[in-house]
């Protein structure tokens, strides 16, 4: 299936979990990334997850590493949404948040964190296929963004669903994810 047809497919499909199911799975996908073995992570790059579109509750993701590494950084992005491009910030618990125009929370007045700096990065999907590659919302950001960061940085998708077996529509430019997580498994790529 092509990017747009999972896109619309996965959308409708993740709108029919419950609340409840949802905290459900948000639980069996923090029991599967604690199954992936903590780097020497100084900075993550996060996001704040959009709520009426029933994306994952990443702050548990983010919980569990702050517990083992307590002077790791997050830094949230923030979108060019003319450019389709974004920018990550640093953040603390002091940090501003404000939406744009699409709903997404992001940082205001906080510094921009060279994407070099940056060891480990959470990115939002829907669905992936079985090569790591996923689909998101459409728009290239983090395609955009990823080949910025070092080599060795490394890319974590959150699914409510198994991996597809292909996606038929990637290129060249489309940045495949190390480990995607879902409620029943880790898949590495």
């Amino acid at each position: 299936m092509t990017k747009k047809q999972l896109r619309q497919q996965y959308k409708a499909e993740r709108q029919k979990i419950s609340a409840k199911d949802r905290m459900r799975m948000d639980d069996l996908m923090l029991i599967r990334f604690q199954q992936i073995p903590i780097g020497n992570w100084q900075t993550v790059l996060s996001y704040a997850p959009m709520e009426q579109y029933g994306e994952p509750n990443i702050s548990l993701f983010e919980g569990y590493l702050e517990h083992f590494i307590p002077q790791l950084q997050f830094a949230y992005p923030v979108s060019d949404l003319q450019n389709h491009t974004i920018t990550a910030h640093l953040v603390s618990e002091t940090t501003l948040f404000q939406q744009n125009e699409w709903g997404i929370e992001e940082p205001l007045y906080e510094p921009v964190l060279d994407p070099e700096q940056i060891d480990l990065v959470f990115v939002p999907m829907l669905v992936c296929d079985t090569h790591g590659f996923r689909v998101g919302y459409g728009k290239g950001f983090y395609d955009r963004f990823l080949p910025q960061c070092r080599p060795d940085t490394v890319t974590i998708g959150f699914s409510y669903f198994e991996p597809v077996d292909l996606i038929t529509d990637t290129h060249e430019f489309d940045v495949p994810l190390q480990y995607c997580i879902t409620p029943k498994e880790v898949y590495e790529f």
